[in-house]
This record gives structure tokens, C-alpha cells and sequence, in this order.
């Protein structure tokens, strides 16, 4: 029989891309979202219509932050798995309106996870980020690290998220997973992110701002990648381990609650990652030089090890392989030459 799967923010990037691949493995998909215009509403209906022709997906129009719509939600047909995509995304403009933060990771989450109470589900997953690292400068970043120190909203929200998981966990025996991504990319990406604007901006003759003087690293990371490790955690619920109460390790828990870096663990330089998109672009880039924005963090850098001996997966797609991917269906969706 086939199993039944929420996923919240199902027009999303990784949430479209979610949904695809849980349909062509038999699962009966119900996506959620609010499609908000934090960008083009557009392209989130374009994704939607490669899913909603398939029997097996049901859409639902719903704002996590909409306490009596999310219970209603879940007081319908029972969800086997939950992947909670759905999020108010973005570090700058959580410097410019904080409050949709709130509503949508912190309360909206809240929704989540009371829902998942309501019908016990068997595993929600959800995603958190690498911007909960904040000001930990060691890296690799790793899920044993300490991270206490979020350097804007956007980083808090998620880490906020992360510990009302966790009391879910421990109050109601949710098995919870909590997936930190690293800077994803590729095809029907958003259009914030530096490498889709960058683009746009490269083709349109326009310069492209770089932070810091271009001093950054990112640990970019495929969005194939980042669905296969997805996929092969949603039959790993976690379940309670030992914990020391004295010294406690963050990555573990008497509680069934884990967290997994989803990264490349690859980081490259920013002027490496634009020399490659110039080359395959064949245009060159006009830089607009720039000091360090506020919230940012110099660099992103994932240690794996806790996903690859989990579920035997770590991301390795080389950059230039995923940002050719994208560029060839940047061009196609918007006709660009």
C-alpha cells in the first residue's frame, strides 16, 4: 500500500524537486503552499504544474502560520512522514521584515509540530541550515559544534526551530530529524540566491554585486544531492541514544532527535565559483565590490560524516557540473541566449 507523505513548501525549490521524486517512487503526495510573493509567485506556479497532473499529489493553498487551517489539515487523511520545507527564507530581508520570520519558521513551525502530535506520525524531518552555525569559525562545521551564536534572525529562527523540535521529541516521542542544508542549487532554484542572480545579471550586461571584496567560500551544494540524502533518511527515524547530561553532545540526544549536514563539503572561493559561471556563460562579469553585509558569514564548509555513516550518502556533484544543469534550464525557462 502505498504510504502517504506531507510536504510543506511544495512550491518551493527543494520542495518541488521533493515532490517529484517521492512520485516516482508511489508515494501518495500532499503539498502545501502558501505561495507567498517573496519572489515571483510565477515560478512557483510553474513548478506546481509538473506536479498537480499527477493522480497521486494534492495541493493544498495553506499559510503554516493559519493555526486553524493547519489543523484542519491535519485532522484529515493520516500522514505517514512529514518534510517541513515550508520557511521564510533569506538572510538580508530578515533584516528588513522580521515579523514574517516569526510567523512562518517560528509559529508556523509550531503548527507543524503540533500536528505531527496530533496524528503521531512516524518521522518529520525539517529543514534547518548552515546559517545556524553563526560565529563558529571552526571548520568543517559539524553537528558536534556548538551553535549558539546566530549571526541574523533568519539563522535564529532555524536554530529556534531546531530546539522546539527537540522538546517535541522529548515531550511526545516524535522521531524528528532536523536537516542543516548548504547553499543548494540548480534547475528551478530561486531567484535570491546569488548564483540565479548572478546569472540574470551576467546576460543582462549588469554588475553584480560581491560582499566582502570577494573574500567568501560557500559550500554549494547540488539540488540531486540534496534530495537523495533526503529520500534515504525519510525510513531512518531516529531513536533515542545516550546522552551525557553533564557534558551533552548537540548531535545527540536521549530523545529519538538527530541532525545531518546536507553539504558538498567542498567549499569554493566566491571568485572561483563567478570565473566558473563567465566561462559558461562565455561572457565576463561586471563586479561591483562590496564590504561584508550584515548577518553573513565568511565561509560554509560541511563535515558529512554523520549522513554518510547513516545512510552510506554524502553530495558530490563538482560545481561546474550543477551550475552547467542550471544554466542550461536558466536559458530554456526564460529563453535567454
Amino acid at each position: 500500500m502505498s504510504r502517504r507523505i506531507l510536504v510543506t513548501g511544495a512550491a518551493g525549490f527543494i520542495g518541488y524537486h521533493l515532490c517529484r521524486r517521492l512520485l516516482t517512487e508511489g508515494w501518495i503526495v500532499h503539498g502545501l503552499d502558501n505561495l507567498n510573493a517573496y519572489y515571483d509567485p510565477a515560478l512557483k506556479r510553474d513548478r506546481l504544474a509538473h506536479l498537480e497532473n499527477h493522480p497521486d499529489f494534492q495541493f493544498h493553498t495553506v499559510d503554516l502560520a493559519d493555526r486553524e487551517a493547519m489543523t484542519g489539515l491535519f485532522a484529515g487523511p493520516h500522514f505517514d512522514v512529514v518534510v517541513n520545507l515550508a520557511a521564510q527564507a533569506g538572510v538580508r530581508h530578515s533584516l528588513q521584515d522580521p515579523a514574517a520570520y516569526v510567523d512562518s519558521n517560528l509559529v508556523g513551525f509550531a503548527n507543524v509540530l503540533e500536528g505531527c502530535r496530533a496524528q503521531a506520525v512516524d518521522h518529520l524531518l525539517f529543514a534547518s541550515s548552515s546559517s545556524v552555525y553563526g560565529a563558529n569559525a571552526r571548520l568543517p562545521y559539524s553537528v558536534h559544534d556548538g551553535v549558539d551564536h546566530p549571526l541574523s534572525l533568519y539563522a535564529a529562527s532555524k536554530r529556534a526551530g531546531e530546539l522546539m523540535a527537540h522538546s517535541y521529541a522529548h515531550l511526545f516521542g516524535i522521531p524528528c530529524t532536523g536537516l542543516r542544508f548548504f547553499t543548494v542549487y540548480g534547475p528551478w532554484g530561486r531567484p535570491d540566491m546569488a548564483y540565479f542572480r548572478f546569472t540574470r545579471q551576467i546576460l543582462a550586461g549588469e554588475p553584480i554585486p560581491v560582499f566582502n571584496h570577494g573574500q567568501m567560500r560557500r559550500d554549494f551544494t547540488y539540488i540531486d544531492d540534496v534530495i537523495e540524502g533526503v529520500v534515504r533518511l525519510l525510513d531512518f527515524a531516529p531513536r533515542p541514544a545516550p546522552m551525557s547530561t553533564e557534558r551533552p553532545d548537540p548531535s545527540t540526544s536521549d530523545a529519538p532527535f538527530r541532525l545531518y549536514n546536507i553539504g558538498n563539503h567542498t567549499p569554493v572561493a566566491l571568485l572561483d565559483f563567478i570565473a566558473i559561471l563567465e566561462d559558461l556563460l562565455a561572457r565576463k562579469a561586471d563586479i561591483e565590490w562590496l564590504p561584508m553585509q550584515a548577518g553573513d558569514v565568511i565561509a560554509t564548509y560541511a563535515d558529512v560524516g554523520e549522513l554518510q555513516e547513516a545512510v552510506g550518502f554524502s553530495p558530490a556533484t563538482p560545481l561546474r557540473d550543477g551550475l552547467a544543469r542550471f544554466i542550461d534550464w536558466y536559458r530554456s525557462y526564460y529563453d535567454a541566449s
